[in-house]
């Protein structure tokens, strides 16, 4: 089960869990091409290996396991994967 990055990043986009990411599955990163077009940042779901590093680095509390997220948030878990489809 992977950790998804929920609404709170938006506008944020602190990279405090990119640095801790142990597998790099957080994108896009800081010095990755495409950075400033998005919005917030994205957990590949296939790449993350549930390790949760990346949940108490986030300074705006936006990353959840994903059997965790808020029911208002859930549409995240999607909005997450997609980021990664065809990539």
């Amino acid at each position: 089960m992977a950790y998804v990055i929920t609404q709170p990043c938006i506008g944020t986009k602190d990279a405090s869990c990119v640095d801790v990411c142990p597998v790099d599955c957080i994108h896009p990163g800081p010095s990755d091409e495409g950075y400033d077009e998005h919005e917030q940042l994205y957990i590949n779901p296939d790449e993350c290996i549930d390790c949760g590093a990346c949940e108490p680095a986030c300074p705006v509390t936006a990353i959840f396991e994903e059997s965790a997220v808020p029911a208002e948030w859930k549409s995240y878990i999607k909005i997450n994967a997609d980021f990664f489809q065809g990539a």
